[in-house]
């Protein structure tokens, strides 16, 4: 039996992650330039936390080697990664710019508006669509993101905002932090159909509100195969030693129920909101295929992160003083929960084969 000081330490870092990510090569837009895709804005938890968290009061940090090692420079940036996120490999494909940088800066000062205009990410590690889950890791809410977003659409003034907005990607990721810290981990009150209702509920409410202020291509990933989460698994060996290798079904079927309802629940609001092209990502399927088929993507290793053990480091136990897998591009995972850049790659060209160079299908 596990020591109730690890697992109360796990406890405390399950809040900051969310996984989803993956992999991309470079895509050819038609036309050759992305003129109809102005800006990119990215909102949720970690998986698109360019650095918003690193001026924050919380333990829900990476802006610490070994984080970044192989982004351009070798700094650490505050990305849960060994380099780029989706979102980077989104922008370079789409001709916008070379990265998509953090609303909130590390310096504080913030961007111009003629960089946040280009497209910025409002994410923040360790969030979710409960604020409960933001609010015990002591990072921004959803709520707060599209506050954020709202104060930036006064920044450009509506001339501006009239040519960017409402041609704009809107990536919105997030309810996995939730799942994992709200139901797994901590005894809940609601069954788990009641919670996936809770969640889409607030997510729901959350899109209106873009959608209220102008945005119209938006992009909603769904939950990853959260069964397969090296985090997951490790917890689950030590809550029910011994359990069967691999990953842990249940949470897997319980991520594709609430899949599910996201499609349906994004096929209402299109039908009530007009000129609204609001698209269910799906980030559950590519992820879980690397699982079944590490070799089609060059992966030795699915079951265990890059960094330390792999089985649970990840943001403040994820240090320079931990050792590091000499490839990481051969892992699905950078920790015990984020991907490693190769990963955010894949997935990156996932979404915009499938579904950003169709928005105007």
């Amino acid at each position: 039996m596990a020591p109730k000081p690890m697992l109360a330490a796990a406890a405390l870092l399950f809040s900051l992650a969310a996984i989803h990510g993956d992999g991309a090569v470079a895509v050819a837009l038609p036309g050759g330039s992305a003129r109809d895709i102005p800006a990119v804005f990215a909102f949720g938890d970690s998986t698109l936390d360019a650095g918003n968290n690193n001026g924050l009061v919380t333990a829900v940090r990476a802006d610490h080697p070994p984080y970044g090692q192989d982004f351009p420079g070798g700094s650490p940036t505050g990305r849960f990664s060994d380099g780029k996120i989706m979102t980077d490999f989104l922008v370079e494909a789409l001709g916008i710019k070379g990265l998509l940088p953090a609303y909130h800066s590390a310096s504080g000062a913030g961007l111009s508006n003629a960089d946040a205009a280009t497209g910025v990410s409002f994410a923040s590690g360790g969030s979710g669509l409960d604020d409960a889950t933001a609010t015990n890791a002591g990072v921004a809410t959803f709520a707060s993101q599209v506050a954020d977003f709202s104060e930036l659409v006064g920044r450009m003034g509506a001339a501006k905002a009239g040519e960017v907005v409402n041609k704009s990607v809107f990536l919105v990721s997030a309810g996995t932090n939730d799942m994992i810290m709200n139901y797994y981990l901590l005894p809940s009150k609601h069954t788990l159909d009641q919670y996936h209702a809770l969640l889409i509920g607030k997510l729901q409410f959350y899109i209106q509100s873009l959608y209220n202020l102008g945005a119209r291509r938006i992009l909603v990933a769904g939950l990853p195969p959260v069964g397969c989460l090296p985090l997951q698994m490790t917890l689950a060996a030590l809550r029910q030693p011994p359990r069967p290798q691999g990953c842990i079904a249940e949470q897997n079927t319980a991520a594709e129920r609430y899949n599910a309802k996201l499609r349906k629940m994004l096929t209402k609001f299109r039908s009530t909101s007009p000129g609204a092209k609001a698209v269910y990502a799906d980030i559950y399927t590519p992820l879980k295929d690397m699982v079944d088929h590490p070799q089609k993507y060059g992966f030795a290793e699915t079951g265990k992160g890059c960094c330390g053990t792999g089985l649970l480091e990840m943001g403040p136990l994820c240090t320079d003083l931990m050792p590091t897998c000499a490839t990481p591009s051969q892992f699905m995972f950078w920790d015990s929960v984020h991907p490693t850049q190769a990963t955010y790659k894949a997935v990156a060209d996932h979404f915009l084969r499938t579904n950003i160079l169709h928005f105007d299908d």
